[in-house]
């Protein structure tokens, strides 16, 4: 993957409190990954915010993919006696 993402998403301190959004928006890479989870489709986000672009849904997408890609799992290990054990 080649980090294209990084042309379309920004993090800044000064907007939603540092979380990623798209360039040029307010829009939270978050937010854009939710109406997906919820079974909005590409063609219907873009028609609700007619400022976003394909590619910019693209770039959400690879961000996510890259942020995932890079998270460490550590396993958890319970006593017997856990209730999760």
């Amino acid at each position: 993957m080649t980090n294209q993402y990084q042309k379309r998403i920004k993090a800044d301190p000064k907007v939603l409190a540092g979380k990623p959004i798209i360039k040029g928006t307010r829009i939270a890479v978050e937010f854009v990954l939710r109406l997906l989870a919820q079974g909005m489709t590409e063609k219907e986000i873009l028609e609700n915010y007619t400022h976003l672009k394909k590619e910019d849904i693209k770039a959400v997408l690879e961000y996510a993919a890259q942020v995932i890609g890079e998270e460490q799992v550590f396993p958890l290990i319970f006593p017997k006696t856990h209730k999760y054990a």
